[in-house]
C-alpha cells in the first residue's frame, strides 16, 4: 500500500500541486507569524532592556513618602555615596549614571522616534581616569564638556543626517533646547542598536536634566570574581541610608524587564495567527475537494484493490498516506516561505512613524514544530473524510461508470442541520445587536455567532447551489449555448461546486465585513470629531509623560491669525470604583474651542469645588446639576464631594468630566502642566501658514504635535486603517487558495468531460467556444461564492457594528459601495483567471482523440 500511495502521488502530481500550494500558504502564515512574534519579542527585549551581564547590583533612590520633599531622596545618589560604595568588599567597579529620555529633531525638522519611550535614550558621558567613558567609545569629535555641547551615536547621526558642528534641536520633558554636536560615539546598548536614538550630555547637564545638580539617577556596581549578586546586595544595603536608597540585584531587574517585554509583545502574533488559521481553514476545503475528486476518479482502481484482497483499513490508510506525503512537502515549502513573511512583516507594521524595534530573525523550535504539525495535521485531517469514503467503496459499486448522487435522506439531513446552524447564528447575532456594548465578552460572543452563521452557509451551500446558479445563469445565458452549457456543468455536481465556491465565500465574507466595519468606523470618527471640536488646531504632547510648556500657551495666543488659544489640563477622575478622564478647561474660552451641548448648567459655572459631567457619567452616578458627586481627582485620590455645575451631552474632546483648569492642574500627575492647547483661528480655517506659525510658537519641539481637524481624524483612523491593510494582505492568501481550488475543480471537470468536449467540437463548436464555456463555468462558481460571502459578510458587519455603537456614539452602518463593487469584480476576475489553464487545455483537445478516449 505504501508503493500504491507513492505511485498515486506521482501519477496525480499536477493536481496535487494545487493542494501543496494551498497548505504551503497556510503553513507559511503560521510559521511566519510565529517567527515574527519571537523576533519581535527579542527585538523589544533588546530595546527595552538594560544589559545586566556586567551589573551585579544597582542602587536607586526610594520613592519619597507622601508629603516628603522629592529632592531629599534623589539627592542621596552623589559622588560621596559612589566613593563609599567603591570601598564595599566585593565591588569591582562603580558606574554612576544620570539617564533619561530626549527626543531629537532630524536635520529637516522632523522628530526622530517621537513618542517612543524605548527609542529616545539620553545619558551622561562620565569619563573615567583616562578621560574616556568605556560605554561610549568616540569615533569622531570629542566628548561633551559643557551645557552647550552634545554627542550622539553613529546610528542617530545617520538617521538625523547630523554632522559635527550642526545645531541639534531636542527636548526632554520641557522647553526646547539647542545643542552643538561635538562628538559621535558607538555603543553596545541594545536599547539603541534596536533602532533607538542616543543623546549624551556632559555630567553636570545630565544631572540637572534627569536627577538634580550634583546627583545621579542610579549607580551600577559590578562584582569582583568570587562574589555573587546576593552577597554583594546585602553588603551594599548595609551602607545605604535605609529610608532613602535601595539596592536591587541585576537578576531581579532582568526578571522585571522580562515581564514588561512579555506584556508589551503578547498581542503581536494574535491577529496574524487568526488569519493564518483562516487560510488553513479555507485550504482544508481545497484538500477535501481534491482528495474527494481523486477518490471519485479512482473508483475502479479502488474496487480492483478491494477485489484482490485489500481491506477497508488498507484503502483508507493509502489515502491518508498520500495526504501525509503531501503535507510533509507543503510543510517544508511553507516553512521557507514563512521566513520570508516574517522578514517583511516588521516593515508592513511599521507605519505612520510607529517603527518597531530592529533585530535578527529568531527561529525557535515552536516554529519548526508548528510548520510540521499544522501542515501535516491539516492535510491528514482534511483527507480523513475522503479516506472513509474510499474505504466504503464496494467492488460491485465501483464497476459502475457514473457516480451515485447523494440520497434524498442525506440531503434532508444536510438541509436541516445547515438551516439550524444558520438560524442559530443569525438569532445569536440579532440578540447581541441590541446590547450596544463593545465589551470583550460581547465581541467574543459576536464572533461565535458569525462562526455559526458561516458554518450554516457552508453546510447549506450544496443545496443553495441549484437555485442561486439558476438565477445567475440568466446572465450567462446571454452568451448563447456556451453560457447555457456552463450553467448546466456547474449544476452537474452541486457538492463539488459548493466545495469550490466555499473557499471564495469565506474570503469574500471576511473582506466585506472588515471593509464595512472599517468604513463605518472611519466615518463615525470623522463625525465625532466634527461634533465635539470647535477648534481648528490641537497642540498636544506626543507622550503621556510630558506636557506642553505653560509659557507656550501665551506665545500661541499671541501668534498672528489666532483668535483663541485655550489650554486644557488632562487628568483622571476616580468615581464609583472606576477611573474616568477629566479635562481642566478655562470657563471663559472653552465654548469657543469645544462644541459643548449642556443639558443643564453651563461651563461658566465651573470653579473650585465645581465640576461638570457627561450625560453618561451623570446617568451612571445618578446625579444632576446642583447635586453632589463624590470623586477623587488626579494624584490626590482623597475623595471629596464636588458640586455638579452642569451636565453636557457626551463629547470625546471634553472626555467624561470638566473642571476648572487651575484646580485640575494642581492635582494632576504633572502638577501645573498643560496637555493640550485648542486653537481657534481668525477665519475659522486651517492653513499651512498658520500651522508653521504655531510650530514656531512652540519652539518646533519634537515632543509636540500641531494637528488640524483632518490630521486628527487621520490619526484616529490611522491605526484601524493600517490594521485593515494587514488583514487584507492576510486575506489575499485566502483568495489565492480559492483560485487554486477553482483551477483544481475545472481541471478535473475537463478531464471527466473529455468525450463530451470532443463531441461538442465534432458538432461544430470552435476552440473559442470551448474556452468561453469553461471560463463562464468558473465565473458562475465564483459568482455563487461571492453572493454567499457578501450576504454573510454584510449581516455579520451589521451585528458587530451594532455593538460598536455603544463605544462610538456616532457609529452607523455605512456601506463602502466602491469597495464592495471591487470585491465583486475581483472575485469574478479571479474565477475567469483561474479558468485560463483548464480552458486552454480543453480547447486544445482533438475531437477524434477526445471521442476515442476511454
Amino acid at each position: 500500500m505504501l508503493r500504491t500511495a507513492l505511485r498515486n502521488v506521482l501519477a496525480h502530481k499536477a493536481r496535487l500541486v494545487m493542494t501543496v500550494l494551498a497548505v504551503c500558504l497556510g503553513v507559511a502564515c503560521v510559521c511566519g507569524t510565529l517567527v515574527f512574534a519571537d523576533s519581535s519579542a527579542a527585538a523589544h527585549r533588546a530595546a527595552l532592556s538594560k544589559n545586566f551581564a556586567d551589573i551585579a547590583v544597582t542602587v536607586t533612590a526610594k520613592a519619597p513618602p507622601p508629603g516628603a520633599a522629592a529632592d531629599q531622596h534623589t539627592g542621596v545618589l552623589d559622588d560621596a555615596l559612589a566613593r563609599r560604595l567603591a570601598d564595599v568588599p566585593g565591588v569591582a567597579a562603580v558606574r554612576p549614571s544620570a539617564d533619561g529620555s530626549a527626543t531629537l529633531n532630524a536635520a529637516d525638522g522632523t522628530p526622530l522616534r517621537a513618542g517612543k519611550v524605548w527609542a529616545n535614550r539620553a545619558a551622561a558621558y562620565v569619563p573615567g581616569k583616562d578621560g574616556k567613558d568605556s560605554r561610549y567609545p568616540l569615533v569622531e569629535g570629542h566628548a561633551p564638556t559643557s551645557g552647550e555641547e552634545l554627542a550622539v551615536d553613529s546610528g542617530t547621526a545617520a538617521a538625523g543626517r547630523f554632522r559635527l558642528g550642526d545645531t541639534v534641536t531636542l527636548a526632554t520633558d520641557g522647553p526646547v533646547m539647542t545643542k552643538r554636536l561635538v562628538g559621535i560615539v558607538t555603543t553596545k546598548d541594545t536599547r539603541v542598536t534596536a533602532g533607538g536614538t542616543l543623546a549624551l550630555f556632559d555630567r553636570a547637564t545630565a544631572q540637572k536634566l534627569f536627577a538634580s545638580p550634583g546627583h545621579y539617577s542610579a549607580i551600577d556596581l559590578s562584582a569582583a570574581p568570587g562574589t555573587d549578586q546576593f552577597t554583594l546586595s546585602r553588603r551594599v544595603t548595609a551602607v545605604l541610608p535605609a529610608d532613602r536608597a535601595e539596592a536591587t540585584t541585576g537578576s531581579a531587574q532582568a526578571d522585571q524587564q522580562a515581564i514588561l517585554v512579555d506584556t508589551l509583545t503578547r498581542g503581536h502574533a494574535k491577529i496574524p495567527l487568526v488569519f493564518a488559521g483562516v487560510a488553513l481553514f479555507i485550504g482544508s476545503f481545497l484538500i477535501i475537494n481534491t482528495f474527494t475528486m481523486l477518490v471519485s476518479r479512482r473508483t475502479r482502481e479502488i474496487a480492483l484493490l478491494r477485489a484482490v484482497g485489500a481491506s477497508r483499513r488498507q484503502v483508507a490508510r493509502s489515502v491518508l498516506l498520500e495526504a501525509l506525503l503531501v503535507g510533509l512537502i507543503a510543510s517544508a515549502a511553507g516553512f521557507l516561505l514563512g521566513l520570508g513573511i516574517a522578514s517583511v512583516l516588521p516593515g508592513i507594521l511599521s507605519t505612520g512613524g510607529d517603527t518597531l524595534p530592529q533585530g535578527p530573525l529568531v527561529i525557535g523550535p515552536r516554529s519548526v514544530v508548528a510548520a510540521l504539525g499544522v501542515g501535516v495535521g491539516v492535510t491528514v485531517l482534511a483527507a480523513w473524510l475522503p479516506s472513509r469514503r474510499a474505504a466504503r467503496v464496494a467492488p460491485v459499486e465501483a464497476m459502475r461508470t457514473t457516480e451515485q448522487s447523494p440520497s434524498a435522506q442525506r440531503s434532508r439531513i444536510r438541509g436541516v442541520a445547515g438551516l439550524a446552524l444558520l438560524v442559530l447564528g443569525a438569532g445569536w447575532l440579532v440578540s447581541l445587536s441590541g446590547a450596544k456594548d463593545a465589551s470583550e465578552t460581547n465581541l467574543q460572543n459576536a464572533m461565535f455567532g458569525c462562526a455559526l452563521l458561516v458554518a450554516g452557509l457552508i453546510v447549506l451551500a450544496p443545496l443553495l447551489a441549484g437555485p442561486v446558479i439558476r438565477l445567475t445563469g440568466r446572465l450567462t445565458g446571454r452568451f448563447g449555448i456556451t453560457g447555457h452549457l456552463a450553467r448546466e456543468n456547474a449544476l452537474r455536481d452541486p457538492r463539488r461546486t459548493a466545495a469550490t465556491a466555499v473557499t471564495l465565500m469565506i474570503s469574500t465574507a471576511l473582506v466585506t465585513g472588515l471593509a464595512v466595519i472599517g468604513n463605518s468606523t472611519g466615518q463615525a470618527l470623522d463625525r465625532q470629531d466634527a461634533a465635539g471640536l470647535g477648534a481648528d488646531y490641537v497642540i498636544s504632547s506626543r507622550t503621556t509623560m510630558t506636557g506642553v510648556d505653560p509659557a507656550a500657551v501665551r506665545r500661541v495666543a499671541d501668534t498672528s491669525g489666532v483668535r483663541t488659544a485655550s489650554a486644557v489640563a488632562d487628568s483622571t477622575l476616580f468615581v464609583g470604583g472606576k477611573v474616568r478622564e477629566l479635562s481642566g478647561v478655562d470657563p471663559d474660552t472653552v465654548n469657543d474651542v469645544m462644541k459643548l451641548d449642556f443639558v443643564s448648567g453651563s461651563a461658566k459655572d465651573l470653579g473650585p469645588g465645581r465640576i461638570a459631567v457627561s450625560s453618561t457619567l451623570a446617568r451612571e452616578q445618578g446625579v444632576s446639576a446642583g447635586g453632589k458627586i463624590n470623586v477623587g481627582m488626579g494624584r490626590n485620590q482623597a475623595f471629596k464631594h464636588y458640586t455638579v455645575a452642569g451636565v453636557y451631552k457626551d463629547n470625546p474632546v471634553a472626555h467624561d468630566a470638566l473642571g476648572a483648569r487651575t484646580e485640575v492642574a494642581r492635582n494632576s500627575y504633572l502638577p501645573h502642566s498643560v496637555q493640550r492647547i485648542l486653537v481657534r483661528t481668525d477665519d475659522g480655517a486651517a492653513s499651512k501658514t498658520i500651522e508653521e506659525r504655531l510650530r514656531t510658537a512652540v519652539g518646533n519641539s519634537p515632543l509636540l504635535k500641531v494637528q488640524d481637524r483632518e490630521q486628527l481624524v487621520h490619526e484616529a483612523a490611522g491605526t484601524m486603517g493600517d490594521l485593515l491593510n494587514v488583514m487584507y494582505g492576510m486575506l489575499a492568501i485566502g483568495v489565492v487558495i480559492s483560485a487554486l481550488g477553482i483551477v483544481n475543480t475545472l481541471a478535473v471537470s475537463v478531464s471527466e468531460r473529455t468525450r463530451e468536449i470532443g463531441a461538442l467540437r465534432a458538432l461544430g463548436m470552435d476552440r473559442t467556444g470551448i474556452r468561453r464555456m469553461i471560463r463562464l463555468e468558473a465565473v458562475t462558481v465564483a459568482a455563487f461564492g461571492t453572493l454567499l460571502g457578501l450576504a454573510g459578510g454584510l449581516f455579520c458587519a451589521w451585528a458587530v457594528g451594532a455593538l460598536a455603537n455603544g463605544a462610538l456614539e456616532q457609529y452607523s452602518l455605512a456601506l463602502p459601495w466602491g469597495t464592495l463593487f471591487l470585491v465583486c469584480l475581483a472575485s469574478l476576475a479571479i474565477g475567469a483567471l483561474a479558468a485560463a489553464v483548464p480552458a486552454r487545455r480543453a480547447a486544445a483537445l482533438s475531437p477524434l482523440e477526445a471521442v476515442a478516449d476511454a
